[in-house]
């Protein structure tokens, strides 16, 4: 078994029962958003937009994502928005209703349990998992806990993909026997980086969490960490959505 397997099942067995929030559905919804690269960007967008919803908290292991939103969130005398480095500091605060997160996916597993046991709702990029074995245990945590736990997949949002996944269930397009999932995206490659110190500001420890622990090199840490096996999934995992088309037959 190795670390993370160990660790996700001892988090599902030995957690304590979380009490669920109950509130008006007309109260302000606070939520502290995990991770403040380039999908966080868009959740700090989205939820600032959104009306009875408040950025509580902003967490990220560098400091520089997280700093890079304080001015412009404080602006119009607004109070200031705490940042953390640990998602452990907003859990524990009871104000906060829900997280979303949009941490690397290494961390997608580990930090939605931990949420649903701290009484939060949650929103988690996707993929939710770094595998299969994690996403079962979300499923545990978010029934044992009666949490709402949604997966973020934009493209299952998409009006013509919903479309076509409808015909599909009303047989318009006959028997669907297989699928080709295609990413057109021109990537070049992403070399080889020299083995570095960790830079000022950033909680290399607190980044790796789950995952083996590697000596910092800027391949495996912003964005790149999608093509090291420990930390993403690829494209695959990434950009892939042909199993819920498939489902859709079923």
């Amino acid at each position: 078994m190795n670390r993370r397997h160990f660790v996700m099942s001892s988090i599902a067995a030995t957690a304590s029962q979380a009490v669920r929030a109950v509130a008006s559905p007309n109260d302000t919804v606070r939520v502290a958003v995990v991770g403040c690269g380039g999908r966080g960007a868009s959740h700090v967008n989205a939820w600032t937009s959104m009306p009875n919803v408040e950025l509580a908290a902003l967490v990220d292991v560098d400091d520089s994502h997280s700093e890079r939103y304080i001015g412009t969130l404080q602006r119009g005398g607004k109070k200031p928005v705490p940042a953390f480095r640990d998602i452990r500091k907003v859990l524990d605060d009871k104000s906060i209703d829900a997280v979303s997160i949009a941490s690397p996916n290494h961390w997608h597993t580990l930090q939605t349990i931990w949420a649903c046991q701290a009484g939060k709702d949650v929103y988690v990029e996707k993929p939710c998992s770094h595998n299969v074995f994690e996403s079962r245990q979300i499923v545990a945590a978010a029934r044992k806990y009666d949490r709402i736990v949604q997966m973020g997949s934009q493209s299952r949002s998409s009006p013509a993909l919903q479309e076509a996944v409808q015909k599909m269930r009303d047989g318009e397009f006959g028997e669907i026997y297989m699928t080709r999932g295609l990413c057109f995206k021109a990537r070049d490659t992403i070399g080889k980086t020299p083995v570095e110190p960790v830079p000022p500001g950033v909680d290399y420890d607190m980044w790796t969490g789950p995952a083996p622990l590697h000596p910092f090199t800027k391949n495996r840490f912003h964005y790149n960490w999608h093509w090291f096996w420990d930390t993403g999934n690829g494209d695959l995992g990434n950009q892939g959505i042909t199993r819920w088309i498939l489902h859709a037959g079923d």
